[in-house]
């Protein structure tokens, strides 16, 4: 049985039987990873599925005009948290917020140094596998700047999952109700959309889109909507409006593009240096919990917040709905970010 299973190919089999397969074990992915309460269920089974047809030979392609469409829709998703209350915040504890972002930055960039050092990886890929981020925006701008995006995603994805586990562990034995587990995107319930609004976002982010390939701005697909939504917004000039089915229908998007670029050459490679992977993961985490602490001490925050690692922010919806930030924390959103420092 096994060999049989070793010489089974998608090679042969019509596109739509790929395609089939690929949305089949994606939606039975996201069932499973969203029974466990893991962040960036959809996104992660996307890739999962994706990459597991390609492996077996199987070889559908995702439209280009589909992948550029959604990562307009991530930059305008990533432009709704960006509100002038945060802007304000970050201006009022502006020391405290370059201290911790430059201090996860250097530590991160030296881990991925160390790993290129020792060539485990080619060119800048294990750089921008360690950043902290939005792991699909770092895969995508990883793309951008020549970067093999197939090993960044296994090394952002990988630290989503174990940033996850260490956070709900951390949630578990020093908050308080932090062990009750938050509901699902898949089950939130969805509030009514403004059409005008939704009409509105959509010729934003299609314009924003197009021009950002049209001027070749590295990433521009992606950063040009963030910013030129992220702007309208604050100004007043735009409410941006994102049904949870479009979003859903983008994350998929952007999974299977990342994975069907995948093959089982780079899978056996990605999990020939997941010992290293997962060493690096777990030194970055160690030293963020240092630099929570002292952060605690100097500059008299609860220690919680801090400890948390750096999660990326596709695990921030996952946290956010099932909580609201605490009053008495004088550095509400670098904490929020990290979903701490809130209560039930």
């Amino acid at each position: 049985m096994t060999a049989s299973l070793g010489r089974f190919s998608f090679r042969e089999k019509p596109l739509a039987v790929q395609w089939a397969a690929i949305v089949a074990l994606s939606l039975l992915l996201a069932a499973g990873l969203t029974a466990l309460r893991l962040p960036a269920a959809l996104l992660l089974s996307a890739i999962g599925a994706a990459a597991t047809i390609a492996s077996l030979e199987g070889r559908p392609k995702m439209p280009p005009r589909a992948f550029l469409l959604a990562q307009a829709v991530l930059g305008g998703m990533i432009a709704q948290y960006i509100k002038p209350a945060i802007l304000l915040e970050i201006w009022r504890d502006w020391p405290l917020f370059v201290a911790a972002a430059l201090s996860v930055i250097g530590a991160s960039c030296l881990i991925g140094w160390a790993l290129t050092r020792w060539r485990l990886f080619p060119d800048s890929t294990a750089i921008w596998g360690s950043l902290p981020g939005a792991a699909s925006a770092m895969v995508l701008m990883a793309e951008a700047y020549g970067a093999d995006m197939r090993l960044v995603a296994f090394m952002q994805y990988l630290r989503v999952l174990l940033v996850a586990l260490v956070a709900s562990l951390v949630a578990r034995f020093f908050a308080p109700g932090g062990g009750a587990a938050p509901a699902s995107f898949l089950t939130q319930a969805q509030s009514l959309i403004d059409w005008t609004a939704f009409g509105l976002t959509c010729v934003l982010l299609l314009v924003s889109a197009w021009a950002g390939r049209r001027f070749r701005i590295p990433a521009g697909p992606l950063l040009l909507p963030l910013v030129v939504a992220a702007t309208a917004q604050d100004l007043g000039l735009l409410t941006i409006e994102l049904p949870r089915a479009v979003l859903a229908i983008s994350y998929a998007i952007l999974g299977w593009s990342i994975g069907l670029r995948f093959s089982r050459d780079i899978l056996l490679h990605a999990f020939r240096t997941l010992p290293a992977i997962l060493g690096a993961t777990f030194l970055l985490l160690a030293l963020c919990g240092g630099f929570g602490v002292l952060l605690s001490h100097f500059a008299h925050v609860d220690a919680r917040p801090p400890i948390s690692p750096p999660a990326p922010a596709d695990s921030t919806r996952w946290r956010s709905s099932q909580l609201r930030p605490s009053s008495t924390c004088p550095l509400s959103w670098p904490c929020r970010r990290r979903g701490s420092c809130w209560s039930s």
